[in-house]
């Protein structure tokens, strides 16, 4: 080992430095050997007296117990296996798409048409149920089945909007008319919203849904707007005024086909889903002659706004609640493949199956053309190379009354991201109430 050392007044000896002896050591005599090594630690020593040589020289003598010390913290850090959610990711996207079985892309009109038949049947089993029965003990019952049914609906037409439901584009819209107007959503409208918050999903101004305010745009807003959105129930009756106007700071009706939602191809279609949504408010009204207004709230109304509750939490939950903070993105540090990895899954119990697995969210929103009854299977498939870039989702119970928690926290902490910064994560107010620390 070195003994001498270069310095601007010479060449002088080191320091002799006795380290003391390490804990637990067994010394049997006092002249028992303790090992040294030199840390690596650099300094750069320039001479007040022209000189122009750099020289590295170990500031300090460190002990093999300091030493395993040091090692130990990294192993630990290791074993913590420390993960930055906001780092690109070391695949890509064509390697998730190799992973996933193939006959997974695969679109079977029929299975899809199966859902449909099945889940009306079901909607109109337990409206004849629940009017026939006209009990104080069953309509509670009747509005969480029916709006839980109405949810489902509005799945299957979602899978329409994404062409997963068969691959003939007519056949998707007409379905997806029906299911759509039935539960008083634009189909094209929303179609095409959505699809912008697929190609969008996790950058901080582009996507549509559900994303994030900017600081400024949260200081514009006035109390009570802060309050009411961000204190439940509120939030989760945001769904058709969404529709009619879109979130804060962008402009925009889901009915306008002159709105800047869409481009001039798609104001037909916006037309005609417009349509298909005032036939179907028409029907309601006229309905509501016939069975009478009280009747029709109890077998409809108050379902379709369980069925707004049902979407608005799910979708809030599919890009929120996580227990670590998740990035959005701006500028060149967003893609469409680390977007898409800010969605989480979500375990829903029982609901899974009658929801068609639209809790499997995040191949759903990389490769929104495979068909839910796949989505499971492609999901597996893919977890291998997603790493810890996939949120594995807790498991549920029957009911997913534990979803309501992370729905709580995020409320209260997930207020607004910075106005600068590629990749911003949530921030909190402290003055909104609710949420002192």
């Amino acid at each position: 080992m070195a003994s001498w050392v270069l310095s601007e007044c010479g060449v002088r000896p080191l320091p002799r430095i006795y380290p003391k002896p390490r804990p637990g050591l067994a010394s049997s005599t006092a002249t028992t050997n303790i090992n040294l090594r030199i840390s690596p630690t650099r300094t750069d020593l320039v001479s007040r007296n022209c000189w122009a040589l750099r020289v590295s020289a170990p500031l300090r003598i460190q002990t093999v117990g300091e030493e395993e010390k040091e090692d130990n913290k990294k192993t630990r850090t290791s074993n913590d296996e420390y993960f930055d959610p906001g780092a690109p990711p070391p695949f890509k996207l064509s390697d998730i798409r190799a992973a996933i079985p193939k006959h997974c892309w695969v679109k079977n009109p029929w299975r899809s048409m199966s859902y449909v038949v099945r889940d009306v049947a079901i909607v109109l089993g337990l409206a004849a149920a629940a009017a026939y029965l006209n009990n104080w003990v069953v309509w509670p019952l009747y509005w969480f089945a029916q709006s839980t049914m109405f949810w489902a609906l509005f799945v299957l037409g979602h899978d329409c909007g994404h062409g997963s439901f068969s691959n003939n584009h007519k056949l998707n819209s007409v379905a997806g008319h029906i299911l759509h107007s039935s539960i008083l959503v634009p189909y094209h409208g929303w179609r095409i919203s959505h699809r912008t918050h697929h190609q969008n999903h996790g950058h901080v101004e582009n996507d549509e849904s559900w994303h994030p305010l900017s600081e400024k745009v949260y200081n514009s807003l006035d109390y009570a707007t802060k309050k009411l959105r961000f204190t439940l129930p509120f939030p989760l009756l945001a769904y058709p005024f969404y529709l009619w106007g879109r979130s804060p700071g962008k402009k925009g009706s889901h009915f306008d086909s002159n709105s800047d939602l869409f481009v001039p191809s798609e104001k037909k279609d916006v037309i005609t889903s417009t349509l298909c949504w005032t036939a179907m408010a028409a029907f309601l009204v006229g309905l509501s002659f016939v069975m009478g207004p009280i009747q029709l709230l109890k077998l409809y109304v108050i379902p379709y706004w369980g069925f707004v509750m049902w979407l608005d939490i799910v979708t809030y939950l599919h890009h929120h609640g996580h227990d670590d903070k998740l990035p959005w993105y701006r500028g060149e540090e967003w893609s469409y493949l680390r977007g898409g990895l800010t969605t989480l899954d979500r375990d829903y119990g029982w609901i899974n199956n009658i929801h068609h697995d639209i809790g499997t969210h995040v191949i759903h929103h990389l490769f929104p053309q495979i068909p839910h009854y796949h989505l499971v299977e492609a999901t597996e498939a893919a977890k291998p190379v997603l790493g810890k870039y996939y949120k594995e989702p807790k498991k549920s119970g029957p009911l997913p009354f534990y979803l309501l928690g992370y729905l709580i926290k995020s409320m209260e902490e997930d207020h607004y991201v910075s106005d600068t910064g590629n990749v911003v994560y949530y921030q909190t107010d402290p003055n909104l109430s609710g949420c002192q620390k």
